[in-house]
């Protein structure tokens, strides 16, 4: 389509940077809220309000579903009603109370996602109690950490019943907007979790916001949708989204807790909407490519020629539902009915999806496959792609209409949000903000200024107003599985193996493991060849792959001594004998690491490694 289209205003003019500050860009939001945001409905000031608004409203609408086990096997999914679990929450939150527990009292859930983890969590929610959820891929001793940190009074744990106390009846307290409604925990970079507090306001925001966003295409959830719950509730991404569908009075069902046996629950449940992380769609998109390319050679032309017409009309501007109908109809069924048959929108997080996955999904899917972004402290959703526009592929949309957003500039990292093509920090203002860490204010202080979260990631805004994620402020890398990974932390650590001299780690947000360039100890390398004759010269020994398994063996065992966890470990090697330099401007005159000018100089061997290692 000719015409480019802007789906953000300036409401704010850029600054030039001054008292040492850096320069900062202008402020947009979503041009749908360029008059203001949309105020939250009357008499709507918690979760709790919500789900009992829905309860009232679609009492009899099937709500939370598990499948059935017949003979150790997975079958039908079974159903509660709304006003079942209901009245299941008002006998569990009357056995907390029971046990002397109040309002403004932390309460811990640990466990899978499952129908007494949404019920406990709505029991919390009844009584103004804050949910913690506790979950153990923060690594040991970070579960007892957050129950002592959080002061936790009482906690629901998985397989054990709660005495019941339904004899006595206990009030509902009233409950404010600004209340915090649960404390998240996440893994931060360094040091201990951190709790991030979210009010109900954040929680209550942020579904406005994406109501307001899905309004405005004609995508609105409704009643009728069907939602599979497997990402964890105890993050926030998955918490928002099943918050959203409570209060359209819509179904969650959840997997059977078998990441392998994902596709069979879809398949059972045929959910509406998916909400994914990259891994899980790379999955799906492998599991495609197989069948595909054993399906023979004419099938495999078919399907390929009526992919490249759909493609090509969509690229044209054309809605993925009218760019292809028969070949809809004929082609894509059968990817669709292997997704259930019914799944109309597909939304990635946590980690960025890659384009050529992005945009096969969006063709063959026959669903809107949409990136979006946010942190556990900006509760979720910051930014979301729009349904057909093929241009937002590999950016995460426009501002979600509940922010707004500036880009500030980090000169060391020559990210200027004034140049043409503005890039910079993403900092993000409203009222989905979290209210602070818990019991850290120091930490608060730091992130957020003026009313202004910084998130840490690099932005760049692109011509139609979306943005695209381009780096991290501090050397963190997130990997496809969405765990963070300090890297100068990890090259401390490595470093500490006799047998190199530096170490400079790299790891792709696309991919869930970590590759290294080494300059090894030529000492000590060349006495290890000549023990187990390896001949040549230093370059030839660098190639030789018993050098290279040698080495890595090496930063295993240090990884191993020093208890890192499976995603910290490097998976992949390329031995450089000769030093980082000034002269390559790979260093510093302080001999801090270009990391930018590592990623340019060592592009073919990082490629050929996470190509080799697969």
């Amino acid at each position: 389509m000719a015409e480019s289209k802007k789906f953000i205003v300036e409401i704010e003019k850029a600054r030039e940077a001054k008292d040492g500050k850096p320069s900062i860009g202008p402020v947009y939001r979503n041009a749908i809220v360029k008059d203001g945001f949309r105020p939250l409905p009357q008499g709507l000031e918690s979760c709790w309000d919500s789900f009992c608004q829905s309860v009232e409203k679609y009492p009899n609408n099937q709500m939370l579903g598990e499948r059935e086990m017949v003979d150790g096997k997975a079958g039908q999914y079974v159903w509660l009603t709304y006003k079942e679990v209901y009245d299941l929450v008002l006998a569990v939150g009357a056995s907390v109370r029971s046990c002397g527990v109040t309002q403004g009292d932390k309460c811990g859930i640990y466990g899978a996602n499952c129908t007494r983890w949404v019920v406990s969590m709505q029991a919390c929610n009844a009584h103004g109690l804050y949910c913690v959820p506790l979950y153990d891929t923060l690594g040991a001793g970070a579960v007892e950490y957050i129950i002592c940190h959080a002061e936790i009074s009482i906690a629901f744990v998985e397989e054990t019943k709660i005495s019941e106390g339904k004899s006595k009846k206990y009030d509902i307290p009233v409950k404010k907007k600004t209340d915090i409604c649960t404390i998240m925990y996440t893994s931060g970079t360094t040091g201990d979790p951190k709790g991030v507090m979210i009010s109900n306001e954040s929680i209550l925001s942020v579904i406005s916001g994406v109501n307001h966003h899905l309004e405005s295409i004609n995508e609105e959830f409704s009643e009728a949708d069907v939602f599979l719950s497997y990402l964890p509730l105890a993050h926030i991404f998955d918490r928002v989204i099943e918050e959203l569908f409570i209060s359209k009075g819509a179904s969650i069902g959840f997997w059977h807790k078998d990441i392998k046996k994902l596709l069979d629950d879809i398949k059972e449940l045929k959910p509406t909407v998916l909400c994914a992380v990259p891994r899980v769609l790379d999955k799906i998109y492998t599991g495609l490519m197989e069948k595909i390319s054993s399906a023979g050679v004419i099938r495999q032309t078919l399907f390929n020629a009526a992919y490249a017409y759909k493609l090509h009309n969509m690229s044209k501007g054309y809605k993925h539902s009218v760019a292809a109908p028969k070949i809809d109809k004929l082609v894509f069924k059968k990817v669709r009915e292997g997704l259930g048959g019914k799944l109309r929108l597909i939304l990635s997080g946590a980690a960025p999806l890659s384009p050529n996955v992005e945009t096969y999904l969006r063709v063959v899917t026959c669903a809107h496959v949409l990136q979006g972004y946010g942190l556990t402290e900006t509760c979720a959703g910051s930014f979301v792609a729009r349904p057909d526009e093929l241009s937002m592929v590999a950016t995460v949309g426009p501002p979600l209409p509940v922010v707004d957003i500036r880009l500030e500039s980090i000169p060391d990292m020559e990210y200027n949000a004034l140049s043409s093509t503005s890039r910079g920090e993403i900092c993000t203002r409203g009222k989905c903000l979290f209210s602070g860490y818990y019991k850290r204010e120091d930490l608060t202080k730091e992130v957020m200024i003026d009313g202004w979260f910084h998130t840490g990631d690099v932005g760049e805004w692109q011509p139609d107003g979306s943005m695209k994620i381009i780096d991290r402020k501090k050397n963190i890398f997130k990997l496809s599985q969405g765990e963070y990974v300090s890297i100068e932390n990890l090259e401390g650590i490595y470093s500490l193996a006799s047998t190199i001299d530096s170490i400079w780690i790299y790891g792709s947000s696309y991919e869930s493991f970590l590759v290294a360039v080494v300059n090894p100890n030529l000492d000590s390398l060349e006495s290890w060849a000549e023990e187990n004759k390896v001949d040549g010269d230093v370059s030839a020994i660098c190639r030789d792959t018993r050098a290279i398994d040698y080495i890595l063996a090496e930063l295993t065992k240090t990884g191993k001594e020093n208890k890192l966890k499976g995603f910290e470990f490097i998976k992949g090697v390329y031995l450089e004998p000769v030093p980082f330099d000034m002269e390559r401007d790979l260093i510093t005159p302080t001999y801090k690491k270009k990391r930018n000018k590592f990623l340019k100089y060592y592009q073919k061997p990082i490629e050929d490694m996470y190509k080799n290692t697969k």
